[in-house]
């Protein structure tokens, strides 16, 4: 039979020893053991003005202006003649600062040159302009705002402008204007909020309508809850609860008040006794009481003796 077998290689000559080649590498490694910082671009280096210093400038320039319109028109068209796009967020946050200053002139004029490029026509951009006219003094230009809006956005108008023009019509006195704009609230089904109910039943009140006002109060009783931001969080409260805490407060308020002037009238009360005490104490009464005193001291001398 035949037999296939491997016979090891036989090796004549001797081992030899390779080297294989290294390559010159280096690696830079942080002292931190993370990427290699970078440097900034050449073209990087420029500071970007934020909308924060924008809107504070915008708001520089318009201050230092006149009422005339042109002039204002023309400072603000001069500010954003180099702008890309409409700086929408710059004017927002100009008219925000404006309204914490409370420049109602100032707040007129931006709005409605910012409504005439077509920009910003929003709910909140209209309910800006309708509290700086009410708060102007421009009822007549409130109320053709409020109609305009109001009959373009019919079932859409937000609970808020009711709210702004109710509590206008309250403090100018125009009763007949403030209800109609409640019947609207009522016919589209929205609920008012319990300062309108409190506003309407005090004009009840004074109008002389007190079986409307019971009814009024009977309709929309106060709510059980009420909602209020702590830190701002959303909390919920029991209106009974922050009421009750409110009229303690009060009458906190108004016993430190009463404890003031009972103090005061106590000290006032002092003073005038003790005035009428000295008043009454007469250097030649005392002179008589110490004569009486020696003339009684010696009559018991005698009588002892």
């Amino acid at each position: 039979m035949l037999s296939l077998r491997y016979f090891p290689v036989i090796f004549t000559q001797g081992l030899e020893s390779f080297e294989f080649p290294r390559k010159n590498c280096c690696v830079v490694v942080c002292a931190q053991k993370g990427p290699r910082p970078r440097y900034p671009r050449v073209w990087k280096t420029r500071k970007r003005i934020g909308t924060i210093s924008k809107s504070v400038k915008l708001v520089e320039c318009v201050k230092g202006l006149s009422n005339v319109k042109e002039e204002v028109y023309g400072a603000l068209d001069s500010y954003i003649a180099w702008e890309l796009e409409f700086p929408l967020i710059v004017v927002k946050k100009a008219l925000k600062v404006l309204e914490n200053e409370k420049e109602w002139k100032r707040i007129i004029q931006v709005t409605k040159w910012m409504l005439s490029k077509g920009q910003g026509r929003t709910m909140g951009s209209y309910y800006t302009l309708l509290n700086a006219l009410a708060e102007d003094g421009r009822i007549d230009e409130a109320e053709e705002l409020w109609m305009k809006l109001f009959t373009e956005n019919l079932e859409s108008t937000p609970r808020i402008f009711f709210n702004k023009m109710i509590s206008i019509y309250y403090h100018t006195d125009l009763h007949d204007k403030m209800f109609e704009v409640f019947a609207d609230m009522e016919e589209l089904g929205i609920r008012p909020t319990t300062e309108i109910v409190s506003m309407v039943g005090d004009v009840f009140q004074k109008l002389g309508m007190l079986d409307k006002n019971k009814k009024l109060k009977k309709k929309y009783p106060p709510p059980k809850w009420e909602y209020r931001y702590i830190k701002g969080k959303r909390v919920r409260i029991r209106a009974k609860d922050f009421n009750k805490s409110q009229d303690a407060s009060n009458g906190a308020s108004k016993f430190d008040q009463e404890t003031d002037e009972m103090s005061d009238r106590s000290d006032e009360d002092a003073e005038a006794e003790s005035g009428e005490l000295l008043g009454e104490a007469n250097p030649s009464d005392s002179v008589a009481s110490v004569e009486q005193l020696d003339g009684t001291v010696n009559c018991l001398s005698e009588t002892r003796i």
